[in-house]
């Protein structure tokens, strides 16, 4: 499947972003799909999963800030983010999963999205 992530920029702490990853090949409603993030000099890590019925997961240091969503019809997984800070800033990557449940580590998802960068910075 082709992923195609996009919505990254430039914002100042406290503003929000909206990502998107649109994919085709083939539908992947019935798989989890996951968005991480990757800062420089680090590793990449989970930021946020969700189910193909919906149930969410979340890293505890976006909790209560981030919403993760995606339109099965349209094939499409998002990720709404608010009250950005500057410890967000990173690569951002969507991500399937052959598994149907939220999976922390990157190695069992099989394909992945080129990156959008988000920068946080005042």
């Amino acid at each position: 499947v082709l992923l195609q992530a996009s919505g990254g920029g430039l914002v100042q702490p406290g503003d929000s972003l909206r990502l998107s990853c649109a994919a085709s090949g083939r539908t992947v409603s019935s798989v989890a799909m996951s968005w991480f993030r990757q800062a420089p000099g680090k590793q990449r890590e989970l930021v946020a999963g969700i189910t193909s019925g919906g149930t969410a997961k979340y890293a505890d240091s976006v909790e209560d800030r981030f919403t993760i969503s995606r339109d099965n019809a349209k094939n499409t997984l998002y990720l709404q983010m608010n009250n950005l800070k500057s410890e967000d800033t990173a690569v951002y990557y969507c991500a399937v999963t052959p598994e149907r449940r939220v999976v922390n580590a990157p190695r069992l998802y099989t394909d992945w999205g080129q990156g959008t960068q988000v920068t946080v910075s005042s």
